[in-house]
């Protein structure tokens, strides 16, 4: 009984590590770029965006209005680069 205990315990172990390496963590600039983000501010080609709640700063070179959603394709300091989703 003991053994089938310390068997089940050890696969536990394995079985979390594995499932925790599967993936890489993203975490700050990285996590943004793709993402989709609300102007807030019109873009005519800066102007304001929020993403997840929080405002930043945004140059979109073909220009946004106010309420539409624009795509992350870069952060450049405290700017994000974004460009109008088709």
């Amino acid at each position: 009984m003991l053994a089938l205990g310390l068997f089940g315990e050890v696969g536990e172990v394995v079985f979390g590590i594995w499932y925790s390496r599967r993936r890489r963590a993203t975490t700050g600039a990285e996590s943004m770029v793709g993402g989709t983000a609300k102007v807030i501010e019109a873009c005519h080609p800066n102007g304001r965006a929020s993403f997840k709640g929080e405002h930043w700063e945004a140059v979109c070179d073909e220009g946004a209005d106010i309420d539409e959603r624009v795509r992350i394709k870069a952060v450049d300091g405290l700017t994000l680069v974004v460009e109008r989703i088709s």
